[in-house]
């Protein structure tokens, strides 16, 4: 029996232009440069027949309505020109972002309601090929000191059917590498400053040091089975996320004023230092929430919860790719 092996997998992911309708993402155009996968091939609502006979014993469970989980990291990193669209920006559309290029200044993701954009996307683990129709999803970003930034993605989709397939070769030069989340690549955690678009850049405000940012998007994306019409949708998010900053005596008597106070101000970070591969986090109104005491090679670190909330609305987390 010949063997198979986990890291035998390729995922590609397209636009549907019609909703549940198999976009046929091709390997050329919409291949995905991924890491740490995951599928579950078929969570289905099994119904069990529960049987009475003369003898004891289960009965055979009947395949309910099912639908595909699928998971998978992605590196945060620029077009490689400004102007460009991120290589996941279709990803990030099927959660729930809207697209707006700016020619050779900006790509730049803002959230959306309703969420109408889904992917179609096919999933090939040594040797099969699994497809989903109308992915939604959720997911995470993690912009932490010392690793590379990373957007871990989570999609619900619907079952598009499996055969014995395996991919051509990959193109997948729209991916730009990384670099890591550290000083010289990283500004500071800036509180306080306004988003310039026309350059893009955060003007004004305070940066303090920090280990960086967590943010969880939240969507709550359910799938329903309904008859002729079962669909992915996503029917809220919530951003919430957590830092760790050093912060003297006083900085830190000031935050927890803040706490108290409930107050909402900026928080954005820059990444990256060269035009094309520069990456922006901007949430307009975040209050911090949960102060916390951690340890960091014997410094006294000052950790926060963040809730993003909207300003104006659809508007609580910004993502500027430059």
């Amino acid at each position: 029996m010949a063997t198979r092996y986990i890291r035998n997998t390729a995922i590609l992911a397209k636009i549907e232009s019609t909703y549940g309708t198999d976009s046929t993402p091709t390997e050329g155009a919409n291949a995905l440069l991924v890491s740490n996968v995951s599928i579950n091939p078929l969570s289905a609502a099994n119904v069990d027949r529960d049987l009475v006979r003369p003898y004891m014993g289960a009965s055979e469970q009947l395949v309910g309505p099912a639908h595909i989980e699928l998971s998978f990291d992605i590196e945060l990193s620029g077009a490689g020109a400004a102007g460009t669209a991120a290589a996941y920006g279709p990803l990030l559309r099927a959660c729930g972002f809207a697209e707006t290029l700016s020619a050779s200044v900006r790509a730049e993701y803002n959230l959306v309601t309703p969420v109408a954009d889904s992917v179609s996307i096919y999933y090939f683990s040594d040797g099969v090929k699994h497809i989903a129709k109308g992915c939604r999803g959720t997911l995470s970003l993690k912009m932490s000191a010392g690793g590379r930034p990373v957007l871990s993605f989570k999609f619900l989709g619907l079952d598009g059917g499996v055969t014995a397939a395996s991919p051509s070769a990959l193109t997948l030069t729209a991916f730009k590498t990384p670099t890591v989340i550290s000083e010289p690549n990283t500004g500071d955690l800036t509180f306080g400053a306004t988003y310039t678009a026309a350059t893009p850049t955060l003007t004004g405000g305070t940066g303090y040091p920090s280990q960086g940012i967590e943010l969880d998007l939240g969507n709550a994306v359910n799938y329903t089975p309904l008859l002729g019409g079962e669909s992915v949708d996503i029917s809220q998010r919530q951003v919430t996320g957590k830092i760790l900053l050093d912060l003297t005596a006083a900085q830190e008597v000031t935050f927890m004023a803040s706490v108290k106070a409930n107050t909402l101000q900026s928080l954005g970070l820059m990444h990256g230092t060269t035009a094309g591969y520069k990456v922006m986090i901007f949430m307009p109104a975040a209050q911090l929430i949960n102060p916390s005491k951690s340890e960091v090679n014997g410094k006294l670190m000052i950790g926060y919860d963040i809730r993003a909330l909207p300003s104006s609305g659809n508007d609580e987390l910004k993502i500027v790719v430059h």
